[in-house]
């Protein structure tokens, strides 16, 4: 128990800290939510959202899962999407992966976690679509990474196609889809530079509208 009082002493001292260095940041807070950013991540507890990329409280909407997956049938992680885009209007949504992902690498050796076996299913399923290019690679943690990396841009793929996404996008509503990679050994984000923006960017065969697109894309 002496370790469970430690956190209602620690939560003590960071709100007091807050509170001192900005007076009246939590009654600011209390009466408003305008992020301009939702955070799609790992539920690692060691991938803090809100340190990574020095946000405050209020500054980043956030939903973690194993292995940070955007999933058509996952109604949570659709839920927090279409308030994130509706009512929040949040103008970037951002896919963090992670190098050294327990889940992804799990997913990849194909070893048996329990129940959580069955959500891995997704992240086997962007290895069977990119098996050539990972299997060639020549050691286990090259193979782990490129995963890692690759399960974050089918992710923003899985984004554009839905159609909370599409909709703001045809409305003229301000929305990017970005990729990013955290390293858990130096603290720096990669950006994969698979950002979409507009329609335009998306596979036609996912449209709601594919007669809105080029043929080319």
């Amino acid at each position: 128990m002496a370790n469970f009082a430690e956190l209602f002493s620690n939560n003590k001292n960071w709100a007091d800290r807050i509170e001192r260095e900005q007076p009246g940041f939590f009654k600011q807070l209390s009466e408003q939510q305008a992020p301009e950013y939702l955070w799609i991540g790992c539920s690692d507890s060691r991938v803090p959202a809100n340190e990574i990329v020095g946000l405050m409280p209020g500054e980043l909407f956030v939903h973690r899962n194993v292995a940070n997956l955007v999933v058509h049938s996952d109604m949570n992680c659709l839920s927090v999407l279409q308030y994130a885009i509706d009512i929040l209007k949040v103008k970037h949504i951002l896919v963090v992966g992670h190098y050294g992902c327990g889940g992804v690498k799990a997913a990849l050796l194909n070893q048996r976690v329990g129940f959580v076996d069955n959500w891995l299913r997704n992240v086997k399923d962007v290895y069977a679509l990119h098996r050539q290019q990972i299997d060639c690679l020549e050691t286990e943690d090259q193979r782990v990474n490129r995963l890692i990396e690759l399960n974050v841009v089918e992710q923003v793929k899985n984004l554009c196609h839905t159609s909370f996404v599409q909709e703001a996008w045809e409305r003229g509503q301000q929305l990017s889809v970005h990729g990013w990679v955290y390293s858990l050994r130096n603290g720096r984000v990669k950006d994969l530079k698979v950002s979409h923006s507009s329609l335009e960017q998306i596979d036609k065969i996912y449209a709601l509208d594919p007669q809105e697109l080029p043929d080319t894309y």
